[in-house]
């Protein structure tokens, strides 16, 4: 039976003994980390889940999780946010930048104990169908919304049946928007989701991409709403 390494990372230390002691009660290995800082002069590799705070010094926890999807080797492990900023705001990005659930604080340790074993049953799963079966077609994962038609597989659009020709840049706008339909998302939401590589974007390169998306998309251009003072929201 596999043994799984997990990561804990938080500032506070008596917060990840506690966590570590219980993962490890539950057959875990489980290894500590109390700044992103220190994270990353690890070999991140060898984990199968990463447990994060998001408050850290510097390098948040947000910051740490964009760094950690990076790496190749760990571009598709499993990153679970333990932390006291549970806005919707905070939920929205923590799964932008690749969360697979989000736990406010404060917790008990059984919740945290029964995710972790979720998300972990549900990464393996996913993990093993693929190697198992290389050359089983996947099935196409596609986001629909009337006869708009979003294939994440394929990464193309079609709408009464028509293929539309977006850039990257307009596909992933509009994944993002029909992933969070009726949330209103700030400019700098999208710039973090869209523009993540690029320290700095203006706000004007973000309107833009969305005037010449509403015109590919039509009629759904109208369910593209700007909520001045606030973002975008697709209703």
């Amino acid at each position: 039976m596999q043994q799984y390494r997990i990561l804990v990372v938080d500032d506070e230390e008596d917060l990840c003994e506690i966590l570590q002691f219980n993962l490890e009660q539950a057959g875990y290995i489980a290894d500590t980390a109390f700044s992103a800082e220190e994270v990353i002069e690890k070999k991140l590799y060898d984990y199968d889940l990463f447990l994060l705070d998001i408050m850290m010094g510097e390098i948040s926890g947000f910051k740490l999780a964009t760094h950690l999807k990076k790496i190749e080797q760990c571009a598709n492990k499993p990153i679970i946010f333990l932390t006291a900023k549970d806005t919707e705001t905070d939920k929205l990005r923590g799964f932008s930048v690749g969360a697979d659930d989000y736990i406010s604080k404060p917790y008990s340790i059984n919740e945290v104990m029964a995710r972790v074993k979720a998300v972990l049953n549900r990464t393996s799963r996913s993990t093993s169908t693929i190697e198992n079966e290389p050359n089983k077609p996947l099935k196409d994962e596609i986001i629909e919304f009337e006869d708009l038609k979003l294939n994440l597989t394929q990464k193309n659009l079609f709408i009464n049946d028509q293929e539309i020709i977006l850039t990257k840049r307009e596909f992933e706008l509009l994944r993002f928007f029909l992933k969070y339909r009726n949330v209103v998302l700030s400019r700098e939401q999208l710039a973090e989701e869209i523009w993540k590589e690029e320290s700095f974007i203006q706000g004007r390169t973000i309107d833009v991409n969305i005037t010449r998306l509403r015109k590919k998309i039509k009629p759904y251009d109208k369910n593209l709403i700007t909520r001045q003072g606030y973002g975008y929201i697709f209703s």
